[in-house]
């Protein structure tokens, strides 16, 4: 099965999805035994990896757009245009995306990264309570994937966290069992008054994510760091002095104005030149640009690179 295409962008036939789906369950590790590998890093050293795996934490908003995210054709066409794109090594997204993605053909030759941790629903009152209801370690082994990834939360005020970094522990010693890297995204966080969650962004509070994530399990051979860029970029040489760990550059949200961008994009770009940091991971900024263009926003970010 493959995507059609009318002009530049792909066409996804959901029907076709589902009557596979439906009369062919085991279409997906079949597909998955059948797809052509590739090394995690290229010659280059560079990753640039697109990130879809917001739906399943019930993040389907983008900008002022609440459910940009919820038309599964839609989000499956622009990851197809975004991963033919040149300079685009692959994607991070949970396993109902990564499969319609296996059975459409479109993960030949890329890397492939599991979503591991989805249980901190969006606006729940459980949001910190980041459990492993993703991808799981012998899941990401078994269809030959190629890494996975875990987000870390930590809220110095509620006793909870402490069993989410045991959680997140435990998965980086049953990765690295493995020999799978394992991406570890990690804030510290805490609520308003008002209850909202919020990733304090500040040079200190990074160093500590930073540090702490670093630590996870009795091994970090194949430990990667997935970080922000801090509130004042110029921050950030020191910050990432705190750790040995390559590391990416988590996207974000960058705005829906040029100027935004545009500084977002400074951001990125001067972050990228230390030694830490291999790569970029970007999602929504990259397939739901302002202008529309898919394309566009994610050559943009490969020449960051």
């Amino acid at each position: 099965m493959s995507t059609g295409r009318v002009g530049s962008r792909p066409r996804v036939d959901v029907a076709d999805l589902v009557r596979v789906r439906a009369r062919n369950p085991g279409a997906v590790a079949e597909a998955a035994a059948r797809r052509r590998r590739r090394p995690l890093l290229n010659d280059n050293g560079r990753l640039m990896i697109v990130a879809a795996d917001h739906p399943a934490r019930g993040a389907l908003g983008v900008g002022d757009r609440a459910l940009a995210m919820a038309n599964r054709a839609d989000l499956l066409e622009r990851l197809c245009l975004a991963l033919s794109r040149p300079g685009v090594d692959g994607v991070l997204a949970t396993a109902d995306i990564l499969d319609d993605l296996l059975l459409l053909g479109a993960l030949e030759h890329k890397v492939v990264m599991g979503s591991m941790n989805r249980g901190g629903l969006q606006g729940a009152a459980f949001e910190l309570d980041d459990r492993f209801t993703g991808h799981r370690p012998e899941d990401i082994d078994r269809l030959g994937f190629d890494a996975g990834k875990l987000l870390l939360r930590l809220d110095y005020t509620d006793p909870g966290s402490l069993a989410t970094l045991e959680s997140a522990a435990r998965a980086v010693d049953a990765m690295a069992e493995r020999r799978l890297p394992v991406f570890v995204e990690p804030f510290i966080s805490r609520r308003t008054p008002e209850g909202a969650l919020v990733n304090d962004l500040s040079a200190e509070a990074v160093t500590r994510a930073i540090a702490i994530a670093s630590g996870l399990g009795g091994s970090s051979a194949y430990t990667w760091l997935k970080v922000p860029v801090t509130e004042n970029p110029d921050d950030m040489a020191e910050v990432m002095q705190t750790s040995t760990l390559p590391a990416v550059l988590l996207g974000g949200d960058i705005g829906d104005s040029p100027g935004e961008q545009a500084a977002a994009h400074e951001r990125w770009r001067g972050a990228l030149r230390l030694p830490t940091v291999r790569g970029l991971v970007a999602g929504r900024s990259l397939l739901y640009p302002a202008d529309g263009d898919v394309a566009a926003a994610v050559d943009t970010a490969v020449r960051l690179l």
